[in-house]
């Protein structure tokens, strides 16, 4: 739930050098497809005296690369970077990610490989050259090629040893890439030939090649590569849609927790029953977890009069866990906000009381909480008890600048959003912690940001950024894009979430090993954000 009020330290080392590619290239056809090229090594009639033909049959018929026509291979052509792309997406098993909001100016979303190579810029394995630059008929050269597999393989490159010891050409390799040479080197990926590594020289597909299918050859960062996703819990909030509307958005999603805004404290101590059997029942039919919401709708003064009274919240914990018992629910998701400070014992005494009853019908607790940032917002929580008694703590990384900040800025900037979660993880367990997304953000007015700004969908704020006269910039600062245009003579800006940010921070909170992932609100994303952000779940999971 979103309150009312209120690294790009994220890999430095990948984002630091000048990106290129080595990928075996496949080419546009005329309908803008790829020509692929059948399984075996004879229908490529120029690679039979290829030393590369064997690891070139051996990527084809994995569905890693493919011919430039039918029955030809061009093992001396320079690989581009798109093309580059393109395969590492396949190679990693990654999935092809249409953002919404385009990268690069030289990049067509229309192109055979806008999916691939959007993909790439999400995880900041390929990135551009120069502001909205891709140059994606670009070719390669060997020291680009030695960088581009030293990511790939999340290694950490470091300069050990003098490099002239191994090269006769090393003072020809640029500063930048002599501790990704050194690494390729050690990993037995790229080794030169008679002395000298040629790093200024294009990589041919025949030496790409036998680079990517070296990668394969390794047991254990192939069978890295064949695991099957564990995205842990995927939490995702209904919120101003039907139930029908609901599934299919989950249904669109790897989201596998529902929370339906089913259970809300009355003045008279009642909790309302907003229950939907058919949810009920497709969410057992799919194998998804249920963990129905109750909340306080952010009524201060009611909320304090029941956590005030240890009769009243037994009253409400009494029929919390009729509805569980009733229903056969997996859980309650409790989103408690606007909280008053004086009510802290009460609201711990209220979990306590909750996740004890539920716990002996086998349900769970979840506590939605806001950054423990040093506001009155969150003085009511006691993370560390909190975090002790419930059985996950939601945090809900959003609302860096609120509806009604007289300061615009972003809803979520990655460096926020990873202060917030290191913190609470100070004081909540790694393996209890749920990181929340915003799938919303805000467009402002920069001349009355209190009263003139509004929450949109990520729909509507691609909207805006394809408008005429608008201008979009990526803030490697904040990991966002910034939008800015004019309406009605007012000058308006958005701090913007879309795959490319998204991804941003997933593989940020990833790192942490932290229980999973929630979003506020399902239907709020374009349904490109999924595949970047289980790309980001998947590609973080690796450990070669």
């Amino acid at each position: 739930m979103k309150k009312i009020n209120m690294k790009q330290a994220y890999r430095p080392l990948w984002k630091a050098i000048l990106i290129g590619a080595i990928m075996l290239g496949s080419v546009a056809g005329n309908g803008g497809g790829i020509v692929h090229a059948a399984g075996n090594q004879s229908d490529f009639q120029d690679t039979r005296t290829s030393y590369a033909r064997e690891a070139i049959d051996r990527l084809v018929n994995q569905g890693i690369v493919a011919g430039t026509t039918e029955h030809s291979f061009e093992p001396k052509k320079a690989v581009t970077r798109a093309e580059f792309a393109s395969f590492a997406v396949r190679l990693l098993a990654l999935k092809p990610v249409k953002n919404s909001m385009n990268p690069y100016a030289d990049v067509s979303a229309k192109a055979w490989y806008y999916g691939n190579v959007a993909t790439m810029t999400n995880l900041s394995i390929l990135e551009g050259k120069g502001q909205r630059l891709f140059q994606p008929n670009a070719s390669i050269t060997r020291e680009e090629a030695a960088a581009l597999l030293v990511r790939m393989l999340k290694q950490r490159p470091v300069e050990m040893n003098n490099l002239a010891d191994t090269y006769s050409d090393a003072a020809e390799i640029s500063t930048w890439a002599r501790p990704y040479v050194q690494t390729v080197y050690g990993l037995g990926l790229m080794r030169g030939s008679d002395g000298l590594f040629r790093p200024g020289e294009q990589v041919t597909r025949e030496e790409a090649a036998v680079m990517l299918d070296a990668i394969l050859q390794n047991q254990t960062w192939a069978a890295q590569l064949k695991l099957k996703d564990q995205h842990g819990i995927q939490l995702g909030w209904q919120y101003n849609s039907s139930t029908a509307e609901f599934i299919k958005q989950v249904q669109q999603s790897p989201v596998n927790t529902l929370v339906p805004r089913w259970f809300f404290l009355n003045g008279d101590m009642s909790v309302s029953n907003h229950v939907d059997s058919t949810l009920i029942s497709w969410a057992s039919s799919t194998d998804r977890k249920l963990w129905p919401l109750l909340g306080n709708r952010s009524n201060k003064e009611l909320t304090h009069q029941m956590l005030s009274s240890s009769a009243n919240r037994e009253a409400v914990v009494k029929q919390v866990t009729s509805f569980v018992k009733t229903y056969k629910l997996g859980g309650i998701n409790v989103d408690f906000e606007n909280v008053d400070p004086s009510d802290r014992e009460g609201f711990t005494a209220f979990v306590t009381s909750l996740t004890n009853a539920l716990h002996k019908l086998g349900a769970v607790v979840s506590v939605d909480v806001s950054p423990d940032l040093g506001t009155d917002w969150t003085a009511a929580f006691d993370y560390v008890k909190l975090g002790e008694l419930s059985d996950y703590m939601v945090l809900m990384s959003y609302e860096e600048h609120w509806s009604g900040d007289p300061k615009p800025g972003s809803v979520a900037s990655l460096p926020w959003v990873e202060r917030a979660l290191v913190t609470m993880l100070n004081e909540v367990a790694n393996g209890k912690t749920i990181l929340a997304l915003p799938l919303y953000t805000r467009d402002w007015s920069m001349t009355s940001p209190e009263t003139a700004s509004w929450d949109i969908t990520l729909g509507a704020q691609g909207t805006r950024a394809a408008a005429i006269g608008s201008r979009t910039q990526w803030d490697t600062n904040l990991s966002q894009y910034r939008i800015n245009y004019t309406a009605a003579h007012v000058a308006r800006e958005i701090w913007a979430e879309e795959s490319r940010s998204l991804s941003a921070k997933v593989l940020m909170s990833s790192e942490q090993n932290i229980a999973g992932l929630a979003y506020w609100y399902m239907g709020g994303e374009t349904a490109d954000v999924w595949n970047a952000i289980t790309n980001a779940l998947r590609f973080e999971s690796y450990t070669f």
